[in-house]
């Protein structure tokens, strides 16, 4: 039977404002062979986001089933809203050798660890916690109440950093691209994933 690597389960996270949506599309518009893994949320859309685009927008409800049902690879409830990832499409893609990325929030990042912890974990960072504050600021749509509650969450998460792998500094975001993409072609030649390929019995008789 012949060797068949199987794709990476890629987990990007940081606080909130950070600017993990903005590299994610970066990275798609780039034509990344990373595949983007679409969570479900019971957030109210944003201007312009589209139900099973961006997000599948679910009802409190709709949610809670999900969750008995055993759909989520991981959800979470970050302020009072819940963020989950579908569990069979992120199976699916792996098997059959595509890299997914996740992009979530620190909460959610920590349960996908429990259940996979081979997966790729990187911590998307702001230079400092001010440029983090002025970009949530910058986005128009919280109020000073909220922003001050994302900051103080903020906060915590970034001691929390310790549980990932690698940490990506988004200082701009084709470098954080550019660091990402280096981070997963270099798991992907990683002796223990490879090992396999070239140690069978093919392998080693070259036949």
């Amino acid at each position: 039977m012949s060797f068949k690597e199987k794709g990476l389960l890629v987990v990007l996270s940081g606080p909130s404002g950070v600017g993990k949506g903005t590299v994610c599309r970066a990275l798609r518009e780039r034509g990344t062979q990373l595949n983007y893994s679409i969570s479900a949320t019971t957030r109210k859309p944003r201007e312009g986001e589209i139900n099973g685009v961006h997000y599948f927008f679910k009802t409190r409800e709709q949610f809670q089933k999900m969750i008995e049902q055993e759909k989520l690879l991981e959800w979470a409830e970050y302020v009072g809203n819940c963020y989950g990832t579908p569990v069979d499409y992120v199976h699916k893609m792996i098997e059959s050798g595509q890299d997914v990325i996740l992009e979530i929030e620190v909460q959610g990042a920590l349960q996908v660890k429990k259940k996979f912890p081979e997966a790729l974990f990187i911590f998307l960072a702001p230079p400092n916690l001010n440029e983090l504050k002025n970009r949530i600021v910058g986005r128009g749509t919280e109020t000073a109440e909220l922003i001050e509650s994302r900051m103080s969450v903020a906060k915590s998460e970034m001691e929390l950093m310790q549980n990932y792998n690698y940490v990506v500094e988004n200082d701009q975001v084709l470098k954080a691209c550019d660091r990402i993409e280096a981070i997963v072609l270099a798991e992907h030649c990683r002796v223990d994933r490879l090992i396999e390929k070239y140690m069978n019995k093919e392998g080693v008789d070259g036949k």
